[in-house]
């Protein structure tokens, strides 16, 4: 005669004990207080949910409802039980809801860096809107040259990069996302000043304040370039790494810089900004990032800082 299995048994193949489902059977029971209720509630048949019940009892080795009255009652087990499956069933929902939410890129942290300069043009724009759209993604933000930007991807220390040129390398994607005019600023007491524009030539006997060339790619190599084909090499009077510091190493005197366009936002005393003559040069600002990279912040935030709406 095969023995009847009791709840204080150790939980078999065919009664693994407890889990997400079979506590949430034990709720609708333990809070209707009726098996027909409950299993109503549940949309299962009566019998099944009552063999559920007894194969959470097994699992846990102890009652939890009391049946020896007309009414079903909760022993002490359920009573101890009903506060922690109530938190386990919030807690599943929570970590359900915190997964769906990190595969949409809403949630989490994405490390950004960028070259100085783009603080003058979309940056400010672009982080402002993603904060709004993102409030539960932390934005961690790093000041780099592009050299610096191109290890820091390679390395993983960032995930995405505003550079300036863009970033040659076999596991980085670069793409432009802002071209615009490349203009001089000069001392204000500067006779070139006084002109509307300027020729590119015209700077071959001004001192240049100039950012390292080394690492390697970097700004100055653009601006070494440009002046090389207008036929002259420039005088290095200061290297700098933040525009910034340029800017104010030209407002007293130091040299002439080479800036993008919206740098001229930075209205410093001693600083006029002036256009070039003929062929303009160009700047590029790029977005780098990872090739192998399949976050969904990172998607997301590609994304936006494609959207010329951000800028």
């Amino acid at each position: 005669m095969s023995r009847q299995t009791l709840p204080s048994d150790p939980p078999t193949a065919a009664s693994p004990g407890i889990d997400v489902r079979r506590l949430r059977y034990f709720l609708a029971v333990a809070e209707e207080l009726h098996f027909g209720r409950a299993a109503e509630r549940l949309h299962i048949a009566q019998p099944a949910l009552s063999r559920q019940i007894a194969n959470l009892e097994a699992g846990i080795g102890a009652l939890l409802f009391d049946r020896t009255r007309s009414t079903i009652g909760l022993t002490a087990a359920g009573e101890a039980l009903l506060p922690r499956a109530r938190d386990i069933i919030v807690r599943v929902a929570d970590a359900a809801r915190v997964a769906k939410r990190a595969s949409e890129g809403t949630i989490g942290v994405i490390q950004v860096g960028f070259v100085g300069s783009a603080t003058f043009s979309i940056l400010p724009g672009v982080f402002n809107r993603y904060r709004a759209a993102h409030p539960d993604v932390e934005l961690v933000l790093h000041a780099m040259n592009t050299a610096e930007l191109r290890v820091a991807l390679i390395e993983r220390s960032i995930d995405v990069a505003f550079a300036r040129p863009g970033i040659q390398d076999p596991e980085i994607v670069s793409e432009v996302v802002q071209r615009e005019p490349l203009i001089v600023a000069l001392p204000e007491v500067d006779d070139l000043a006084q002109q509307n524009h300027v020729a590119l030539a015209d700077l071959a006997l001004r001192p240049f304040v100039l950012y390292p060339r080394q690492p390697r790619p970097s700004f100055a190599d653009h601006v070494l370039g440009l002046c090389r084909r207008e036929g002259f090499v420039p005088t290095i009077a200061q290297e700098t790494l933040e525009i910034q510091t340029a800017l104010s190493l030209v407002s007293v005197g130091a040299g002439v810089a080479i800036v993008p366009e919206s740098a001229s936002e930075a209205q410093l005393t001693g600083v006029a900004y002036r256009p070039f003559l003929g062929d303009v040069p160009q700047t590029q600002l790029s977005l780098a990032y990872r090739r192998d990279n399949r976050s969904p912040v990172v998607s997301g935030f590609c994304a936006l800082a494609r959207d010329r709406r951000a800028r």
